[in-house]
């Protein structure tokens, strides 16, 4: 299934602008949420193609919201790419652990990061 409808999950409103325009401009519909709490509602309504996650936010963090996608039978189909500035091996396994499909550190590099989601489509 191609992806076009991706969601991108992040509290930063400058990384949440950033990922939005190299999406849109690579021609992919956007969508955005600020917490992982709006994430989770929208994936269950919006049902996107994609999440790229961010991990180090307030409240519920990216690999719970990861896990919780992964883990729920009405969304486990929708991959999820963990996008953050967290750099360790440690970070990059437990991410993958929770469900993941893949994962970019920050700042990303737009040219890999439209080749994962390619890979993924």
């Amino acid at each position: 299934m191609p992806i076009k409808n991706i969601l991108v999950v992040d509290d930063s409103p400058t990384d949440l602008q950033h990922l939005s325009e190299i999406l849109t401009k690579s021609g992919y519909h956007v969508t955005t949420a600020a917490s992982a709490e709006t994430a989770l509602a929208q994936v269950k309504a919006l049902k996107p193609d994609l999440v790229l996650m961010d991990v180090v936010m307030p409240g519920q963090n990216g690999f719970q919201a990861t896990r919780a996608i992964t883990r729920d039978e009405t969304t486990k189909h929708i991959p999820v790419i963990i996008c953050t500035s967290k750099s360790q091996e440690t970070d990059r396994v437990w991410g993958m652990r929770q469900g993941a499909r893949d994962y970019v550190v920050k700042p990303i590099d737009q040219t890999t990061l439209l080749a994962k989601i390619a890979a993924l489509g």
